[in-house]
């Protein structure tokens, strides 16, 4: 009789026994979301998040990326900062996650699945509010 595989979660740092879905990454990115504190997270209800298995086409040409697993998320929008009370919206801000890329990182750091998400959902959140990368670089360093 083969030995019984252990329970594995997505918030071990063991592998599942298969790979996470799509829809695993948005309950993680669900849980990440709500974790957020309510004073931050009501000036993002209005953003609809997706998870896909990779950027389309056109945002790897736009983010000149050599290789789709370049990228783990996206935040396309016009962040706070930059928005006018005329302005005339054309598109709802959205928040990309990408599962393949993200599950190719999990597997390389061995940090738990629900940390990066999470880290990945709330960087992307972080341009919403207006940050650059490098700001949340600063803030990620204690800065």
């Amino acid at each position: 009789m083969a030995p019984q595989l252990p329970d594995r979660n997505l918030t071990d740092r063991r592998l599942p026994d298969k790979a996470p879905t799509l829809e695993d990454i948005e309950r993680l990115a669900t849980e990440a979301f709500e974790s957020i504190p309510i004073e931050l997270r009501r000036h993002v209800a209005n953003i609809v998040f997706r998870v896909e298995d990779f950027p389309d086409e056109q945002t790897e040409k736009d983010m000149e990326l050599e290789s789709p697993f370049d990228i783990l998320g996206l935040y396309r929008g016009v962040s706070l900062p930059n928005r006018t009370a005329n302005q005339v919206r054309r598109s709802q801000d959205m928040i990309f996650l990408y599962r393949r890329p993200l599950l190719d990182y999990w597997c390389e750091s061995g940090e738990p699945l629900v940390d990066i998400v999470r880290h990945v959902l709330v960087h992307e959140i972080g341009h919403h509010f207006g940050f650059s990368d490098d700001d949340m670089e600063r803030i990620d360093r204690g800065g």
